[in-house]
């Protein structure tokens, strides 16, 4: 690193308190098994299937592993640092389904409240079923509620999670654009078909960010604004936002310019441009260290260094599965002896899934290999974050396998 770049690194050097750290060995970790996962994916970036990562394990309220592996950027020198920033896409989802949660400690609604009570476009939906080609559009048998929203089983969808018409209108719209305001997009949405009935199919969607639409307008804030006030301030989550400033632009993690598996082209956002969207499903931006803040206060039952997110029994109705069993779930998004809970996938069976874990484990992941998990049994959470596409389940599956290895 040279003066100008080690000049740049310590005049935007994070605010954010580090959490203390440990030995592995005195908070039940192996430090010759983490090695061999920090090992594991420097193969990983001499075989070039990733630039670089972050990886932190943490257990009983202490760091026992924190290491940077590989490139902050594949067209740069630069290597991957501590304090790197990541496009976290859909580890999002978690903080504003935090921040919805915490509006309904506040009273102002309750979970089987509908959508359309706080945007009235969404009280005339119709779901869209396919016929012959062509979109039949029928009445819905009842309305989205928040609990629809937080749980995937709204009928909304992604436009790149599959290609069937209800998804190909999404793909036509501009509902992608950064350009379009929270306002704008909710709208633009309610006037789309489902996907299918409400609470009829966990369908991973657009849902989060009409949560972040809501909040909006309950708070009279920014989304934003909100989460920095109730959420980020007090974690002294100092570096999580909706877009971070030029001074730290030698400090952003880039992924390859194309997908080292299949060849495509990798675009992603520019972090550095303030978006007029500020997307609760997949906009902040965020450091290794402000996640693990976020991630302690989840471990911790909704509370960090005496300051309370959110109420402890709100948390375990969060991180318990929601899903009834009648709600039809086929997605690759899904890992097999899990459910969803309110913002979270939850591990619900001892076996069955491809990768060791702990009944009551909670997480989720963000689409550029961002992924964090809470294992409370364990007391025990890592956060891992790269950028880039690649092979990202066999990643978390590989990481997975390795951190629970190192635990003794």
């Amino acid at each position: 690193m040279n003066a100008q770049t080690a000049a740049a690194r310590q005049t935007s050097a994070p605010r954010t308190p580090a959490l203390p750290d440990a030995k592995p060995e005195t908070i039940g970790l192996s430090t010759v098994r983490l090695q061999r996962m920090s090992d594991a994916f420097k193969r990983e970036v001499d075989r070039g299937t990733l630039p670089g990562a972050t990886v932190m394990v943490a257990r009983r309220g202490q760091i026992g592993w924190f290491d940077a592996i590989g490139r902050q950027n594949p067209a740069t020198s630069a290597p991957m640092a501590h304090d790197s920033i990541f496009r976290i896409f859909s580890m999002t989802k978690p903080i504003v389904s935090v921040g919805i949660m915490m509006l309904v400690e506040d009273g102002h609604f309750i979970l089987g409240d509908p959508v359309a009570k706080f945007i009235p476009e969404f009280a005339d939906q119709k779901v869209g079923i396919e016929n012959n080609g062509k979109l039949d559009l029928v009445p819905v048998m009842r309305l989205v509620t928040v609990q629809d929203l937080l749980r995937h089983t709204s009928g909304l969808t992604y436009d790149h999670t599959g290609n069937g018409l209800v998804q190909q209108l999404y793909q036509q719209s501009r509902l992608r654009s950064r350009k379009i305001t929270n306002a704008e997009h909710a709208t633009m949405i309610a006037g789309m078909p489902l996907i299918c009935q409400p609470g009829a199919e966990w369908n991973y969607s657009r849902s989060t960010d009409v949560l972040g639409r809501i909040i909006e307008v309950v708070s009279g804030k920014s989304l934003g604004a909100f989460l920095t006030e109730r959420i980020l301030a007090p974690l002294q989550m100092a570096e999580t936002a909706f877009h971070t400033s030029e001074a730290n632009a030698g400090r952003l993690a880039e992924p390859f310019a194309h997908d080292p598996w299949n060849g495509d082209k990798v675009q992603l956002f520019n972090m550095l441009e303030k978006p007029a969207m500020e997307s609760g499903g997949g906009g902040l931006v965020s450091t290794s260290m402000d996640y693990a803040r976020f991630c302690q206060m989840l471990l911790n039952g909704g509370t960090l260094d005496g300051n309370r997110i959110i109420g402890r029994k709100t948390l375990e109705l969060m991180a318990s599965d929601h899903l009834a069993p009648h709600v039809k779930v086929s997605s690759p998004l899904m890992p097999p002896g899990h459910g969803f809970g309110l913002g979270f996938a939850v591990r619900n069976q001892r076996g069955i899934a491809p990768f060791p874990g702990s009944l009551g484990q909670f997480f989720w992941s963000g689409m550029a290999g961002t992924f964090f998990f809470i294992d409370p049994a364990e007391e025990l959470f890592i956060v891992f974050m790269m950028q880039g596409p690649g092979q990202r389940e066999y990643i978390r599956n590989l990481l997975r396998n390795l951190v629970y290895a190192a635990v003794e």
